[in-house]
Parts: C-alpha cells; sequence; structure tokens
C-alpha cells in the first residue's frame, strides 16, 4: 500500500462557485496534495450553517491530515467549523484575504441600508466582526493582499493598505501563528502563483516564506 496524501480543503468566498479556487485547487495537485472543492451557498447561509455541512463532508474522507485553504468569507467558515466541531484531523489552515476582524465595506453596505447585497447568512457570524474566537490547536496563517483594486474602491475611508475588498489589518488576528502580506489583489489571489506557494510553505511547516531585507551594511566592501 502506498503512503495516503494529505487532503487540503478549498473554500471559496462570497458571491461566488468552487469553481473559482479551480486554478488554487490545480496547483495544488501538482505539489502533491489530494483536494477537496467544497462549495456552498454564501448568500442565503451563515458560515457557521455551511460549517455543518462541510463538517458532514469532511467525516466521509480517507485521509491522515486535511489542510485548508480559505478565501475571504471561507476562512470564516472554516473558523466556525473548528469552534462548533472541535475535533478536527491534523492539519493547517490558510486563509487568504479573509476578514477576521470583521470588513469595513460590509458595515458600510450593512449600515447605509445596503446588507442585501451581502446576504443575512454573509452579515452573520464574521463579516460584522463576530466570528468565534480561534481556540483550535491546528495552527493557522493569513495572507493578505496590498494591490489596492476592487469595489473597496467604492468605500471611502477603508483602511490603508488593503487588497482592495478587505484590509490588511482585517486580516490579522489573535490566534494565528503567521502573517504576510502580498502585492496582490483580494480576486488575484485566486490565480496568482506565489499564493500557493506560500500555502504550501505553510502545510508543510507552519510558517510562511518571509524575505529578509539586507541591512545596509550587508554586501557591501569594505
Amino acid at each position: 500500500m502506498g503512503v495516503q496524501r494529505e487532503t487540503v480543503v478549498l473554500v471559496h468566498g462570497l458571491y461566488v462557485h468552487g469553481l473559482w479556487m479551480r486554478l488554487l485547487e490545480y496547483w495544488l495537485e501538482e505539489a502533491g496534495y489530494q483536494t477537496v472543492n467544497y462549495s456552498y451557498p454564501s448568500i442565503t447561509r451563515s458560515p457557521a450553517e455551511n460549517a455543518e455541512d462541510l463538517h458532514a463532508l469532511l467525516k466521509s474522507l480517507d485521509t491522515p491530515v486535511t489542510h485548508f485553504l480559505g478565501h475571504s468569507m471561507g476562512g470564516l467558515v472554516v473558523r466556525h467549523l473548528f469552534h462548533h466541531y472541535p475535533k478536527q484531523r491534523p492539519g493547517r489552515i490558510v486563509t487568504l484575504g479573509t476578514p477576521h476582524q470583521g470588513s469595513y465595506a460590509a458595515r458600510i453596505m450593512h449600515d447605509s441600508g445596503l446588507g442585501l447585497f451581502v446576504g443575512q447568512g454573509g452579515l452573520e457570524g464574521g463579516l460584522m466582526g463576530d466570528a468565534p474566537a480561534w481556540v483550535a490547536p491546528n495552527p493557522l496563517g493569513s495572507i493578505a493582499g496590498t494591490l489596492n483594486i476592487g469595489l473597496g474602491l467604492l468605500f471611502p475611508g477603508m483602511p490603508a493598505p488593503s487588497d482592495g475588498m478587505i484590509a490588511v489589518v482585517e486580516t490579522q488576528f489573535p490566534g494565528m501563528v503567521d502573517h504576510i502580506c502580498l502585492p496582490v489583489s483580494h480576486m488575484q489571489m485566486l490565480v496568482d502563483p506565489t499564493t500557493i506557494t506560500q500555502a504550501c510553505a505553510f502545510f508543510a511547516t507552519g510558517r510562511f516564506r518571509h524575505v529578509r531585507s539586507a541591512r545596509p551594511e550587508e554586501g557591501m566592501v569594505n
């Protein structure tokens, strides 16, 4: 019998379908992982409700290790999964542009009477800053984007830097073990190879690959 491969479960964000994660899924498969691309109704059901369905799916998997790659709201679904169903397999979690501290854009839409465009499901349990605390033993690393291109430009006052939808500060929270910023926009994360390179590094080691800036004296010839 061959050695069982580790599995990565991909969880997409608000408004979209699992197909939007397909390129990341392909790269993960090329890196040697088994993959499960979980698609769910992001607007009509809350992150907690979708976490319940995800938990049922996970019980059917035959794998020794389960990692998670969650984009935007997908990361909040994963947080609810570990909150409501803490007994999970060993593995690590990487979130991409997830508003762990809540979303400035979502708050503005809610306060302006435009919450319908986010959906009741989207507003419950995360986007308003009310995601459950992270106390799971599984390490979580957060990736943020700094290329300010996206619908966030329609919301003046969004903290900078941002990925055009989620501010960098919103992707940071107590409980994460590592954080890194990449020069990508919110949706560009799904097609940028650097994203998957960093995710795979975290799955393998529990840390991202941080590039140190050279000190002024380094490399100088006396």
